[in-house]
């Protein structure tokens, strides 16, 4: 395993955040919008001249310099924006502790001993160490809304579709997602206006299902200080109504399993050619579940993708414009950054029968730093309706002031 890794040469990065071949800070459109703020991007969204390591130095090695820009970074760049640099992620993004065997762990400087959660652990540590003012991050399986929980930011995973993934590496493209991370939730709810499409279903939120369910299945350090936040911010939320179990009895177990057999197949697909051409240097982990993901067939697929049909019927009628589901965002803190495999495989899924559903659903989701437990962030999650993130980036700015109040 290399050493940690200590960011650009001559980027100012006590935390580790940004890849050694990150390229020079690029500014944005003197009098724009966003002037003055900086931003960072996961170093999988493309930028023109230089090349998209995906948190391996083997693809950065084997593969050449991107030839357009990411329209995402092109439009923060239009709107005035600087960009920073490029960040570490998890390798070929297919964890989401944070961990790069090659480049270092990130820092999470919101609790130090604690993992900063992937796999866009860059993005999420540049944010929260102050090193610029938003960043770009991208969830499949959890990559925006794990990371946002652990580090006490605001993080949104959009509804599939609605944020341009064109000139950025794929991993399951039938989940992935891009997505970003802000400390401040009123530039949170900004940034969307620079992002999202015109596609988006405008509603107020009338009604928040609180998922008693998913507070059962969490930890108690992290649903009890969750529920006291809900409790204490009761006047802020239109009606709330408990939801004891999911509708029509999904399981969330089984809804991990489905998520985690698509994604598996879909990793080896976008990923398996390269992988059994280079034999790259891979990391622990992340080897054995890459060459895992070989072994997850079509039929199977076909099986999970049945299940997956079921999850997002079942919650698009839950979720009707107007209704959001509140659940804990992880269902437990952060694990520690020497914690073993057992550890964080009680972690992986245990917080991705959660994740999983909005993930099979396509439906949008943020987290927002509504708590601590022991000094360690926890978030709390709204899922909205399709097309409702811009009512979920609303009520996350309206709770913004209840967040940094506690």
């Amino acid at each position: 395993m290399s050493k940690p890794s200590e960011g650009a040469p001559g980027r100012d990065d006590p935390v580790g955040a940004f890849v050694p071949h990150s390229p020079p800070p690029v500014p944005g459109r003197a009098g724009g919008p966003l002037s003055g703020l900086t931003f960072a991007a996961k170093d999988l969204f493309d930028l023109k001249g230089y090349t998209s390591g995906c948190g391996s130095p083997d693809w950065l090695r084997t593969h050449g310099p991107a030839e357009q820009t990411s329209p995402l970074i092109e439009a923060l760049l239009a709107a005035g924006a600087d960009l920073v640099g490029k960040t570490v992620c998890d390798e070929l993004f297919y964890s989401f502790t944070g961990a790069n065997a090659h480049y270092g762990t990130p820092k999470n400087v919101r609790a130090p001993d604690r993992l900063p959660g992937g796999s866009s652990s860059g993005s999420v540590a540049a944010v929260a160490a102050g090193l610029c003012d938003f960043a770009l991050g991208s969830d499949t399986g959890g990559s925006v809304r794990i990371p946002a929980s652990f580090c006490g930011l605001y993080g949104l995973r959009p509804t599939h579709g609605r944020v341009d993934l064109s000139h950025a590496q794929a991993m399951a493209p039938s989940f992935d997602c891009a997505g970003w991370f802000a400390d401040d939730a009123s530039l949170f709810r900004k940034i969307g206006g620079f992002l999202l499409d015109g596609n988006g279903v405008a509603h107020a939120v009338e009604k928040v299902l609180i998922g008693t369910f998913a507070f059962n299945h969490a930890d108690d350090e992290v649903s009890a200080p969750l529920e006291e936040f809900i409790g204490a911010a009761k006047r802020d939320f239109p009606a709330l109504e408990n939801l004891d179990r999911l509708p029509d009895n999904l399981d969330m177990d089984e809804a991990r399993e489905t998520f985690r057999v698509i994604q598996a197949f879909e990793v080896w697909q976008t990923f398996g050619a390269w992988v059994e051409e280079v034999d790259p240097d891979l990391g622990p982990g992340i080897r054995d579940r890459v060459h895992g993901a070989k072994s997850v067939g079509r039929e199977e697929r076909d099986a999970a993708d049945g299940y997956r049909a079921e999850v997002r019927n079942v919650l698009e009628g839950l979720l009707t414009p107007g209704t959001v589901l509140c659940l804990p965002t992880a269902a437990s803190l952060p694990a520690r950054v020497d914690a073993g495999p057992e550890e964080l495989e009680y972690f992986r899924k245990k917080t991705m029968s959660l994740i999983a559903l909005a993930g099979l659903a396509g439906l949008p989701q943020v987290t927002i730093p509504a708590a601590h437990s022991g000094g360690v962030p926890v978030g709390l999650s709204f899922i909205g309706w399709r097309g409702g993130d811009e009512a979920l980036l609303e009520m996350a700015a309206q709770l913004g002031p209840r967040c940094r109040a506690g």
